[in-house]
């Protein structure tokens, strides 16, 4: 490990030698390990057949005679079958269906960090980024899956005044990425049991994700390093190596084809193989769908859809799907780069489809020529509704949260005749300041308040713009003909005010406590 780094990572604990030896591809344990996933696989496939068949039969039985304890079961059967699947994709992993190919850990780390954009008002995201252009030559979506991983822990693990912290730079002949955080840590009990399937200190954890990384590290012929203090955070510290890994190239997709097929037929006889292409490619979906199966069926339900009406040329009803799905997506809160994601997977797996269908099917260079232009352009006419839809229900339900807080943000709350008090609580930006200013003068009129307590122990923070504001307050209280008393000033408040030169000499009284106001009013 480079010096460069800080001590803080120079230093290869007995853990991360194990850790090394473990993603090592010239690792006499990793031969052992790989007879193991191969037993593993095994018995995982043989789980997952019956398992599957017995859903199919609940789902029938649902249908005929629905019951609470047949949901119950549906749900806990998914969940196991996720777990088979999960456990089969690190003991196996599909070598063939994905290429190596040359990828930049810089993008794939920003489009998995955007799947956390939710997160990102709580945790804040340090990013050093250096030799972005640097690549290489790797399974980008097995990469995708190791970052949405290692991500996924590190919001999860940091509380709401921790940070995360990325890094991204060539170290020799490799690129070093860290993702560090300074969440709750791990003792040293649970990092030697790190990567170990079905262990999780979540409760419904099941050790998959740090599983499909170590397996990714060692495809990859990388390394990975892990430090951890209990109650000061984790970094994980990956190496990938920028040469040295051949292409082992992919595969022809196999389709079924009959004579005389439309395009459509055609589709509808490979569609589970549509699918599957898709879900092998949009990986970060998959991973951030797991066990979420019937918002994956509607998903692919909606790209049967839009591929039906793509195929007919039928561009408004295009529009009004693309419109409606927008608006759903944005309803169950799905990160917009995950819907790109989906959508552009499926694009390239249509015209693969159409590759595949046209190798029976003839055409001439003009006609391809004019394919194109009947399928890209209403697709990205879709695209453009899709997320003008998706963006504008977002943006209501932004507005519509912003209006009730500022309806519950004023409480002027009646203590007895003529008199209130008026709680602040949280963060007080300026666009709350104004709502305050102007919601408590209407109640403080429409009540008749003669004495109003205005209690500031509850206010997170306040900058001196906003100090500046809240205390112009108190110059149109008095026009209103109302006393006012300010209670819970704290030091930094009374050193910004003391900074700006603002005096509440003669306009407002001020008591340290809440109960001592109440108690100078006899309330």
């Amino acid at each position: 490990m480079s010096q460069a780094n800080g001590s803080h990572w120079g230093k290869t604990k007995p853990l991360e030698q194990e850790m090394h030896k473990l993603t090592n591809p010239a690792s006499s344990g990793v031969v052992h390990l790989a007879h193991i996933g191969q037993v593993a696989a095994g018995i995982a496939h043989e789980i997952r057949n019956p398992l599957t068949a017995v859903k199919g039969f609940l789902q029938l039985l649902q249908e005929d005679a629905p019951h609470p304890y047949v949901d119950v079961a549906q749900a806990e059967l998914g969940r196991a079958i996720n777990i088979v699947q999960e456990l089969l994709q690190v003991a196996k992993p599909d070598t063939v269906s994905e290429p190596f190919e040359p990828v930049s850990l810089f993008e794939e780390l920003e489009f998995a960090l955007y799947l956390f954009q939710n997160q990102a008002y709580r945790v804040p995201v340090d990013k050093q980024f250096a030799d972005t252009d640097c690549k290489i030559f790797g399974k980008r979506n097995q990469l995708k899956k190791t970052f949405f991983n290692l991500l996924k822990n590190a919001f999860e693990a940091v509380p709401a005044d921790g940070h995360i912290s990325l890094r991204h730079q060539r170290v020799g002949h490799s690129i070093q990425v860290v993702i560090e955080d300074s969440g709750v840590g791990m003792s040293k009990e649970t990092l030697n049991m790190l990567g170990t399937p079905f262990f999780s200190t979540k409760d419904d954890g099941t050790g998959m994700g740090l599983a499909q990384v170590y397996s990714a590290m060692h495809q990859h012929g990388g390394t990975i390093q892990v430090q951890s203090t209990p109650g000061r955070g984790t970094s994980f510290v990956l190496e990938f190596p920028m040469s040295g890994v051949e292409n082992v190239g992919g595969t022809t997709m196999e389709l079924e084809y009959q004579s005389n097929q439309t395009f459509w037929q055609f589709y509808e006889a490979n569609r589970q193989a549509f699918q599957k292409s898709v879900s092998t490619n949009a990986t970060t979906v998959i991973s951030y769908l797991n066990g979420q199966d019937a918002a994956l069926d509607e998903l692919f339900n909606t790209i049967d859809g839009l591929i039906k009406l793509l195929m007919e040329g039928n561009v408004n009803q295009l529009i009004v799907l693309a419109k409606s799905s927008g608006r759903m997506a944005g309803k169950e809160d799905y990160p917009a780069a995950l819907l790109f994601e989906l959508i552009e997977c499926s694009r390239q797996t249509l015209w693969e489809f159409l590759y595949e269908y046209h190798r029976h099917v003839a055409i001439t260079t003009e006609q391809a020529f004019q394919l194109e232009r009947s399928i890209n352009n209403p697709l990205d006419r879709y695209i453009t509704h899709y997320f003008a839809s998706y963006f504008e229900y977002r943006n209501d339900v932004l507005q519509s949260h912003r209006e009730a807080l500022d309806e519950l943000s004023v409480p002027v709350i009646p203590l007895a005749k003529n008199v209130a008090i008026l709680p602040l609580v949280g963060t007080v930006d300026t666009h709350r300041a104004k709502q305050i200013q102007e919601k408590a003068l209407r109640q403080i009129a429409d009540l008749r308040l003669e004495h109003i307590v205005i209690d500031v122990s509850g206010v997170a923070f306040l900058d001196t713009a906003v100090v500046s504001h809240l205390f112009r307050i108190i110059d149109g209280i008095s026009l209103l003909g109302c006393a006012a008393t300010i209670t819970g000033i704290r030091p930094e408040i009374a050193n910004t005010m003391i900074t700006m030169g603002i005096s509440l000499h003669g306009k407002v009284t001020t008591k340290a406590t809440l109960q001592q106001a109440l108690e100078t009013l006899n309330v």
